[in-house]
């Protein structure tokens, strides 16, 4: 018999579309099911209208913050029982999203660290791939500098030639061409003694997986945001 009272999953996306349906294909694949009763029930919220968040963070753009609102408040309405939410720089607004809410909002710099121990490390040096408004708010330096590790990050210039524009290739769904740039990023924060590296922002793993494997160990932000909403659900099914 079907259980009606399994808990929604929300997912608060469309920043960057592409990304949010990548999350849902990784949360479908990565759940341990063997029918579709076994899969978690969950409402995406998939709106590109959402202001650039980095733009935001410079001071040049509109505040996101209401539009992210918007987004919560519908999931709210669609009976879910907690919120994902594949974009990395949005969690540059969590503060003000946690207060307008009673759901659980989970956090993905959290989900990286828990991915982090599950590749078997858990500290030292991490390579951080993101967009400039993720590294300028320094969402993953604080969380994960709690927890021991020492986060290293690509310079301006890198940023200027190579990550911003393949992020952006990628959002507009020219994901093989951001592969190399991509690619020549990570391996230079290995270069510098990174022994893994983080993908934190949603559209660099599209880019990273359109060519082939790294051959160092890559924390992928959309994965560990899924595999902390499969925990959720779990501990929420055993609950």
């Amino acid at each position: 018999m079907t259980d009606q009272g399994a808990p929604m999953l929300g997912v608060l996306g469309g920043m960057g579309p592409l990304a949010s349906a990548q999350f849902m294909a990784r949360l479908t694949l990565l759940t341990p099911a063997e029918r579709d009763q076994d899969h978690i029930p969950t409402v995406l919220w998939s709106d590109p209208r959402v202001p650039d968040r980095t733009a935001a963070q410079r001071g040049t753009g509109e505040d996101p913050l209401p539009w992210l609102l918007r987004g919560i408040s519908g999931l709210e309405a669609a009976g879910c029982g907690a919120i994902a939410i594949p974009c990395n720089t949005a969690h540059g607004w969590f503060d003000g999203m946690v207060a307008a809410t009673r759901l659980p909002i989970l956090h993905i710099v959290d989900a990286a660290a828990e991915e982090l121990a599950r590749l078997g490390l858990r500290g030292g040096r991490i390579g951080l791939l993101g967009t400039e408004g993720t590294l300028a708010m320094r969402l993953y330096q604080k969380r994960l500098d709690q927890r021991g590790y020492e986060t290293i990050t690509p310079d301006d210039a890198e940023m200027t030639r190579v990550v911003s524009p393949a992020i952006a290739e990628v959002k507009a769904n020219h994901v093989r061409e951001a592969y190399e740039p991509l690619m020549e990023a990570a391996k230079r924060l290995v270069a510098r003694g990174a022994h893994a590296v983080v993908l934190g922002c949603t559209e660099i793993p599209l880019g990273i997986a359109a060519g082939p494997a790294a051959p160092f160990p890559i924390a992928d932000t959309i994965d560990a945001l899924a595999r902390a909403s499969i925990r959720w659900h779990q501990a929420r099914q055993g609950a």
